[in-house]
């Protein structure tokens, strides 16, 4: 902490109450606070005042905070807005290119990289071919080839740090793999603190679904609300999003949503139960049944939304991007009987959905976005 910003806090720099105040680590999470801000502004940027009356910090504090901004490159003075008295307020905004994240996906068959600003846009993307059960030494080499070959075309600019998104289960605080379906070799791999070797980068890692969750949050309409995305490609999950915050669960185990058994004594899964949702469902598929595949996942849907009662829920991965009207037509579909059997208005009798379905936006790159997003939530909290 830096004695300027510690004697902000001890002589009231900081407004009793206010969501600056009572933390240990009083110059990180107010500067977070600030750039959080002045993020979410875009191109409009903020004043000082208006920075300082939405943190709860005195206009003295937020000086010292967007001074030491500027010196670090990461915002800039932009004009200036006419005031309602007095003199016409500086504009301040962040600067997206003065430092960027990696976000890494690594699915069973499948590696996605973003080079992502400090706004979450990518600026550079590349996807290669990955076998995940070939083991920890040709993932790793993949991988930091991969995001080698991203920072070069990108003109090396600076990186924070490289967020990774995988199949789960793991667990994100360790950073260790547990048995992962399919490729139970990884099970209790220290796969982040392998790849910070090999990238010589921070690494955060965290499973596909919920990265994707995390970078899905900062959508406007998000902010606040609840909701479930269900990611279908080679696997079937979901990341949680409850009262505007991630859940994981104590040990990275929420969101195991493929492994759900809907039919008693059905087809075998991959992780070893018998009619799980992620077995139903891509069976269906295999098949060309696309209308069971959707009806499947529609009904793991309702009994999601019957449990945690979310706002919407949105659909990504490849197999739902390869046929993303027929899974969302039908998920959207079986949520509307169910409201319907509760005495809800569905579209149906003139009402709107009880709970919307949608695609997720980012397309292909959802988790490798997400991912990206686990390494800037650190910078704005």
């Amino acid at each position: 902490m830096s004695g300027s910003d510690e004697g902000d806090y001890r002589g009231g720099g900081v407004r009793a109450g206010a969501p600056g105040a009572n933390l240990l680590a009083v110059r990180g999470h107010n500067t977070a606070l600030v750039l959080g801000l002045l993020r979410a502004a875009g191109e409009a940027g903020a004043s000082r005042l208006e920075l300082a009356e939405r943190t709860g910090l005195t206009p003295q504090a937020v000086s010292k905070i967007t001074a030491r901004l500027r010196d670090e490159g990461l915002a800039a003075e932009a004009g200036r807005r006419a005031s309602t008295g007095g003199k016409p307020r500086t504009v301040l905004r962040l600067i997206p290119g003065a430092r960027h994240a990696v976000g890494v996906h690594l699915d069973r068959d499948e590696i996605t990289c973003v080079l992502a600003d400090l706004t979450g846009r990518p600026v550079a993307v590349r996807r290669a071919p990955l076998d995940l059960a070939a083991g920890a030494g040709p993932v790793l080499a993949a991988a930091a080839g991969e995001v080698a070959a991203l920072r070069t075309e990108a003109g090396g600019p600076p990186v924070l740090g490289a967020g990774v998104a995988c199949p789960g289960p793991l667990d994100h605080t360790a950073g260790v793999l547990r048995q992962v379906t399919g490729a139970p070799q990884w099970d209790g791999f220290p796969l982040r603190d392998a790849l910070a070797d090999r990238l010589g980068l921070p690494v955060v890692l965290d499973k596909d679904t919920n990265a994707a969750a995390l970078g899905l949050a900062r959508a406007p309409e998000e902010a606040g609300g609840s909701f479930a995305y269900l990611h279908l490609g080679t696997g079937l999950g979901a990341g949680l999003v409850l009262g505007g915050a991630l859940h994981r669960g104590p040990r990275t185990g929420a969101g195991e949503f493929g492994h759900q058994v809907v039919q008693l004594d059905g087809p075998r899964c991959a992780c070893g139960r018998r009619g799980c949702v992620e077995a139903l469902c891509l069976a269906a598929v295999a098949r060309g049944d696309l209308p069971a595949a959707a009806r499947v996942l529609g009904v793991a849907a309702a009994n999601l939304v019957e449990l945690l009662d979310v706002d919407r829920v949105l659909l990504g991965g490849r197999t739902v991007l390869a046929h993303p009207e027929e899974f969302r037509g039908g998920v959207a579909r079986v949520l509307d009987g169910y409201a319907a059997l509760r005495g809800r208005p569905v579209p149906a009798a003139g009402g709107a959905p009880a709970v919307p379905v949608a695609l997720a936006r980012g397309g292909p790159r959802t988790v490798a976005d997400g991912a990206a997003e686990l390494v800037l939530a650190g910078l704005f909290r």
